[in-house]
């Protein structure tokens, strides 16, 4: 059912060297440097448009779509970071395949046309688990991340050359022909800089002058750092970066993080940033001086597998981006910017002939920016030429509430409240931002497939064709508590990533306890009821005795009193601690960890508390399901599934399994998990993510999104009522893969494609 390895590595081989004679051909060798006003790039000031688009939240047959869409959206850069935990999740073993082939990723850029900021970090935060580090980090002996601390360094600095080389030997760097023009060292450490003292500003030294010193060829960048070093660019990450000036004269303003949209976490509501907030942001930050915007995000995408960070973000990473989560056009946010671009683009001649704009106070809210024609040219020492320069003008209302006629060099001019209009020419408006002139896009899901009662089925997106759904689903029961012959028992409670190493997002704590014939008779005669009590844990507990669930607590490090019911004699107690995705943001890391802290106790004894944090526990970690990787094409028929009928009973930790024909076409396709509760889901052996039926509160939308004033993540926001995720994408790549096998094998087996499901 698998296509031959070696020809497998031969065609790898082949679409590489292929990849690489394109990037060479569009790519004649060239310099980047910068200057106080701009990049310049082969000697020619730029202004430049970034989309940010992370490959491992995208299959890599999903790149060359993302990519060509961004750069007709007038994309001059794609940006990404780069993640340490992905390529490197074993000390020493290195991951460049699949969703992490980065080399493929880029040269896929280069051979568009485009360039590429590489964010190497290697702390990304991005929502992503454990910030993009390792967790195999955390027992470096004596480390702490992100300071001026020798083990950290040096494994940072292993990982960051590695990642210079390796782009270097591809001939990727822009003075060897290739399209990486810029790359950054540390991400946002300004904002937990003052945790770490003077270490952390001797921190931020080291990681200047280890990046320099890589000979990368390009420049450097640290974003919202304004104690960067002199050789380092700072950056601005934010909503709205108009304002934002580097810490030296000699830096142009970039601006690695324009926030389109936001994220989500389970059981909250949906953020959305109107387009024409967005594109007024944008036109302001060039209007003020800026010359490198880059969208965060461009793509969002998807968190695969157990990538998602939090704790508690959701699965989807669509970010409300001008491409969704699917890869298809979000409008009007797609067009409207594309619009902005090319006004934008129009205005670069004048804009980089000057080192500064011309300011003209048009109303008590309302101001010009010009560029060009008769304003000041001394000093410009490029290619241009004074005779080259042209005259184009941002005329901006900042008024959040009325519009304004304004006089611009013996015109008027109206101008929406909250907007910017943009003149080439001088003259006449090319594109206003609060005037949305691209469509709106409507997405339509079909429902056309037959429902078995009581049993959720998957509902593909597609258009024109409903694929063959089987009616039946096949179970396998998970076990509680130990399960294997690979757990151990030891005196006390355990952190629970120093057991799992991440491996798993599930940890067993089992322990016996003694009830006596006193206990029972004190509980009847004084009505109370026993209880576990748990002084601090994250991020899900669920709590057995004698197998059955008691119950279960969500949250981060809160306290948790769980009543149960324990009968005359021993009683197996059974914690399952889960993580649904490590912490990504903040100093000390390495200290959040997961599990319990403080002490576990029973309360409601005839003799008081009883602490059990010091009793003998047996530790499983995982699922029996996940250790037999019950979830692959390979292994999963030697599970012993068992058909699941109409009449059974919803329970915890069940895998489910059923099959659906390989549509055809190109249309994305989801699969609705909005009956699943809780758990993890596979397709063809491929980790899709985990999913959740968390429900959003019912009030903090707005009827009506009033683009008009600054901008935060509780503005707009929508699907109040409503769980926060129930459709899982992008399966189609997942099943093309499949289907591409078959055509090799001719193997009539994979016209059918396998859904794994883990409620949990």
């Amino acid at each position: 059912m698998m296509m031959d390895r070696a020809l497998l590595q031969r065609l790898s081989l082949l679409l590489t060297i292929h990849l690489a004679v394109i990037a060479a051909e569009f790519f004649k060798p060239f310099n980047v440097s910068y200057d106080h006003r701009a990049m310049i790039i082969d000697g020619k000031r730029r202004m430049l448009i970034s989309a940010g688009i992370h490959y491992p939240r995208a299959t890599p047959e999903m790149w060359p779509d993302l990519i060509a869409k961004s750069k007709e959206g007038g994309a001059d850069v794609i940006q990404t970071y780069v993640f340490w935990n992905g390529h490197e999740p074993v000390r020493g073993q290195y991951n460049f395949e699949g969703r992490y082939d980065i080399v493929k990723f880029v040269k896929l850029v280069g051979s568009s046309g485009l360039y590429l900021h590489l964010r190497i970090g290697p702390y990304v935060c991005a929502e992503w688990n454990f910030g993009g580090f390792p967790v195999w980090l955390r027992e470096v002996p004596g480390i702490e991340f992100r300071t001026d601390n020798e083990p950290f360094k040096e494994e940072m600095q292993r990982f960051v050359k590695k990642m210079v080389d390796l782009m270097r030997e591809e001939m990727l760097f822009s003075w060897q022909g290739g399209p990486i023009i810029m790359l950054q060292i540390e991400n946002e450490y300004g904002n937990i800089e003052s945790s770490f003292g003077q270490r952390g500003k001797e921190y931020v030294k080291w990681a200047a002058r280890m990046a320099l010193g890589l000979g990368a060829g390009v420049p450097w960048v640290m974003c919202k750092q304004v104690d960067a070093p002199e050789n380092i660019i700072d950056a601005c990450n934010g909503y709205y970066c108009d304002g934002f000036r580097p810490n030296l004269y000699n830096k142009p303003a970039l601006w690695t993080e324009d926030w389109d949209g936001w994220y989500a976490s389970w059981g909250g509501r949906l953020p959305h940033r109107p387009v024409e907030d967005n594109a007024f942001a944008v036109a302001r930050f060039f209007q003020r001086g800026g010359s490198f915007q880059n969208y965060y995000m461009y793509f969002g995408g998807t968190n695969f597998g157990r990538t998602s960070g939090g704790p508690f973000y959701i699965t989807s990473y669509d970010y409300d981006a001008p491409i969704d989560e699917y890869g298809l056009l979000s409008q009007p946010k797609w067009g409207h910017l594309r619009d902005l671009h090319a006004a934008i683009k129009l205005c670069e001649p004048a804009l980089v002939a000057v080192d500064s704009p011309k300011y003209i106070k048009l109303g008590p809210k309302q101001e010009a920016h010009v560029y060009g024609g008769n304003v000041h040219t001394e000093g410009l020492n490029l290619t241009q030429s004074r005779s080259e320069s042209k005259c184009s003008a941002f005329l901006a209302n900042i008024d959040e509430h009325k519009a304004a006629s304004v006089t611009f060099l013996g015109q008027v001019y109206t101008l929406p409240p909250w907007s910017v209009s943009i003149l080439p020419d001088c003259r006449k408006t090319a594109f206003n931002t609060a005037k949305v002139g691209a469509q709106t896009s409507i997405k339509t899901v079909e429902f056309d497939l037959p429902i078995v009662p009581n049993i959720s089925v998957p509902r593909p997106i597609i258009q024109n064709e409903v694929p063959s759904v089987s009616k039946s689903w096949m179970t396998v029961k998970e076990p509680i508590g130990v399960w294997g012959e690979n757990n151990f028992t030891v005196q006390g409670i355990l952190e629970h990533l120093n057991v799992t190493k991440d491996s798993s997002d599930y940890l067993w704590y089992i322990t016996r306890v003694y009830v006596s014939d006193d206990d029972i008779s004190f509980w009847k005669e004084n009505e109370v009821i026993p209880a576990v009590a748990i002084d601090s844990m994250r991020d899900v507990v669920r709590i057995y005795i004698n197998s059955k669930l008691a119950g279960s607590a969500v949250g981060r490090w809160v306290k948790v009193v769980q009543p149960v019911q324990f009968l005359q004699g021993y009683n197996d107690l059974v914690l399952l601690s889960q993580t649904v995705g490590l912490q990504n943001y903040g100093a000390l890391l390495e200290t959040d960890g997961a599990g319990f802290r403080g002490r576990i106790k029973l309360t409601g004894f005839k003799n008081g508390e009883i602490d059990i944090s010091e009793s003998l526990w047996t530790y499983q970690v995982g699922l029996k399901g996940e250790f037999l990787k019950i979830y692959t094409i390979d292994e999963n028929e030697k599970a012993g599934w068992t058909n699941l009928t109409l009449d059974a009973i919803p329970s915890t930790f069940t895998w489910y399994k059923t099959y659906f024909d390989a549509p055809s076409g190109v249309d994305p396709v989801a699969l609705d998990l909005g009956s699943m509760g809780k758990g993890q889901a596979w397709v063809n052996g491929h980790h899709i993510g985990r999913y959740w039926t968390l429900v959003a509160p019912k009030d903090g939308c707005q009827e009506i999104c009033d683009y008009r004033g600054p901008y935060n993540s509780d503005k707009c926001t929508t699907n109040c009522g409503k769980p926060t995720q129930i459709w899982y994408a992008n399966t189609l790549k997942y099943i093309y893969v499949c289907k591409e096998f078959q055509k090799e094998k001719g193997d009539n087996v994979l016209a059918e494609t396998v859904v794994l499901l883990c409620s949990c």
